[in-house]
Order: structure tokens, then sequence, then C-alpha cells
């Protein structure tokens, strides 16, 4: 069985894309604990981060960096926080959150609120300054 990032990434389910291409996917997280928290997954569904091939894994690590400077230029906060936990998807995956403290990547954390148009926008900012 698929998991949910793998049916976001066919389409299945909706998400707020920030960016693709042929090996990765970026897209807001629906439940974020800062404005702008950003998942980034590999296209190949592989459960464990770890488990990806070294290759592929620093590829995510660069395609990573480029959405987090671009966050950067959308979100005020002192940088982006980069978490790895890989226990609620079975699907390898990187949180980038906004971040101005560490209490800030607590996901015992209230969560962020957001209406539809304000994710939406923020993802089209976001994908502006990626270009």
């Amino acid at each position: 069985m698929s998991s949910i990032f793998t049916k976001i990434i066919n389409g299945e389910i909706p998400c707020y894309k920030i960016a693709e291409d042929d090996k990765f996917f970026a897209f807001l997280d629906i439940n974020p604990l800062k404005k702008g928290h950003t998942l980034v997954i590999p296209r190949k569904e592989i459960d464990y981060l770890f488990d990806l091939e070294e290759g592929l894994l620093a590829e995510m690590m660069v395609f990573s960096r480029n959405i987090a400077l671009a966050i950067e230029k959308v979100v005020p906060c002192n940088r982006i926080g980069v978490v790895v936990l890989g226990l609620e998807v079975p699907h390898a995956h990187i949180h980038l959150i906004p971040i101005d403290s560490e209490a800030d990547v607590r996901f015992s954390n209230p969560r962020v609120k957001m209406t539809e148009q304000e994710f939406e926008d923020l993802a089209a900012q976001i994908r502006k300054e990626l270009q």
C-alpha cells in the first residue's frame, strides 16, 4: 500500500506544492509547527532516510537546501531548522522549519492554523523565490 506521501506525489491527495523534479518533491506541511514548515521527500518510496542510496541522499540535501533558502526569503526567521524523525510516515522525509529558537522544533508544540488561501499564497511566494 502506498504511503500518504506517494499519494500526494501521484496527485491522489492535494497539497501545497513548493517544488518537484524527477527525484524529489517538496510541499507545505498542512499541520505546521511554524509558518513555512515544508516537507521534502524522495519520489521513490523508501521508508527510512538512511536507507537511501548515498548519492540520492546527497542530492536530497542539495534539493532541500534550495527550498530552505527560498523559505528564508519569504518567512522571517533566524534560520531553517532541519528535522528528521522518520516515525510518522513510512516514507523518507525531511522537515524544513523556520525557527527562531530550538523550542520551535518541538513536535509537541501547538500547530499553526492557516487558511487554505494563506497556504496557497505562501506556497506561491516560496515558489517565486525558487525561480
